[in-house]
């Protein structure tokens, strides 16, 4: 599938990352999407943690107080605290989540989904505040510029709940104009348009 230029650099909220082209997989890979109505994944995507940008992380270790009786893991085993400097994730690098039994650390053990995401609506907090987002744009992501399918969501790539449901693009659309906008969105809107009217 092509890689296409969109008109236009579209810059997240948080000044990086920035985003020039589309990978078009995006609008024809399908998955399930509806994840607290999945009674099947069991969280897989969570087996083995996500990244998280020196922004996030900075942002759960000022609410650490609340958060740590809530996850029920200590602060200190959070992260791998291993940095990878890298300009495209929000202020210039990022660590991953550890893996805990077989999963991210703040996967919900006694239920579904992230406690991140479940703290935040508990206390009436945009959960954008707290879940990093590469977690909240999955299973899209970001490498060099290019929109694209992760690589859990690519063919062959494992993503248990692959081929029902919206595109990849449609189920992360919302995301995606919370972090970069409408313009964004409508430029690929247009692409996405082109791309479904191919023979």
């Amino acid at each position: 599938m092509p890689i296409v230029e969109l008109p236009r650099e579209h810059v997240s909220r948080y000044g990086a990352p920035r985003l020039s082209q589309v990978d078009t997989r995006v609008f024809a890979l399908r998955y399930f999407q509806a994840c607290m109505e999945c009674r099947f994944c069991h969280d897989a995507c969570c087996a083995y943690g996500v990244d998280v940008d020196a922004k996030a992380a900075e942002r759960i270790a000022s609410r650490a107080d609340e958060l740590e009786p809530f996850v029920s893991v200590p602060r200190t085993e959070w992260f791998t605290d291993e940095w990878v400097e890298d300009d495209e994730h929000p202020g210039g690098r990022s660590t991953r989540t550890r893996v805990r039994d077989g999963g991210c650390v703040f996967r919900n053990r006694s239920g579904r989904g992230c406690l991140l995401h479940g703290y935040s609506l508990a206390v009436g907090l945009d959960y954008h505040e707290l879940k990093p987002m590469v977690s909240a744009l999955f299973p899209l992501t970001f490498d060099r510029g290019i929109l694209l399918p992760s690589e859990e969501a690519r063919e062959g790539g494992g993503l248990v709940c692959s081929g029902q449901g919206p595109t990849l693009y449609r189920g992360v659309r919302d995301e995606l104009v919370f972090y970069f906008g409408d313009a964004l969105v409508s430029d690929l809107d247009a692409v996405e348009g082109d791309f479904t009217l191919r023979p």
